[in-house]
């Protein structure tokens, strides 16, 4: 079975998480596959929505963990964790950095949990809508590890420091009406009515003038990160 499913309606895209047994997870294999997806994404012309999605009763359960299973020592499985999650960290980061980055206009439509690289995945589109029993955390400082800088930068982008602080050196579940609140989720939706939802903001967007969406959305990227712009076309332009 593929990590992933891609379909395409359009000129609208949805990527599917497709390891609903294991709700999900990310290892080294499912980033790389999702990056080169991203990638063709990015680079198909006919493309103006993605919509992010998971299959089964999760959107993305973060960090695959399964080759921690059976080691009972503290101190052994603190070692494993650090030394498989390494390059899985380091990915996670980029490949989040590649959806946010992406021109085409993206929906996260969160149908269950969404942990740690996963709710990531998740901040790194341009809008989040969620079902009502949706589950949030960042369980990195529990496991003994840091969050990515990439994973905070997304969060202080959004919330600020004090409340990045407390999301992820707390390790609080949230659930989607809070983060509603706090501005992380766009609209919260009942499970059977998910699906309509995203297909229906993903619509309008698509109605709109490409390149103003386009080059909004760039512009707004690059003075998020304290970019100076000149010309929002220019921050198009591919190396």
């Amino acid at each position: 079975m593929p990590a992933f499913l891609l379909t395409k309606d359009g000129p609208i895209a949805t990527l599917t998480f497709n390891r609903p047994e294991k709700r999900n997870p990310l290892n080294v294999e499912v980033l790389l596959e999702m990056e080169d997806l991203l990638h063709s994404v990015r680079d198909d012309p006919d493309m103006r929505v993605l919509m992010v999605t998971g299959s089964g009763n999760s959107f993305c359960a973060g960090a695959d963990l399964s080759a921690l299973k059976g080691i009972t020592n503290p101190q052994e499985r603190q070692r494993a964790l650090q030394a498989q999650g390494t390059r899985r960290t380091s990915l996670t980061a980029r490949v989040a950095l590649v959806l946010r980055e992406l021109e085409q206009i993206t929906i996260a439509a969160i149908n269950g949990y969404a942990v740690g690289g996963g709710w990531m995945m998740s901040l790194a589109c341009d809008f989040r809508i969620a079902v009502a029993h949706a589950e949030f955390w960042f369980p990195e400082v529990d496991l003994g590890v840091p969050l990515v800088p990439e994973g905070c930068r997304l969060l202080l982008e959004l919330v600020g420091p004090a409340r990045t602080k407390e999301i992820i050196l707390i390790c609080r579940h949230y659930k989607a009406a809070e983060l509603r609140q706090m501005g992380l989720i766009h609209q919260v939706v009942p499970t059977a009515q998910l699906c309509d939802a995203a297909l229906s903001l993903a619509q309008s967007l698509v109605n709109k003038k490409q390149d103003a969406a386009t080059w909004s959305k760039a512009t707004i990227n690059a003075l998020t990160r304290r970019r100076r712009v000149v010309r929002s076309d220019l921050l198009l332009a591919r190396e």
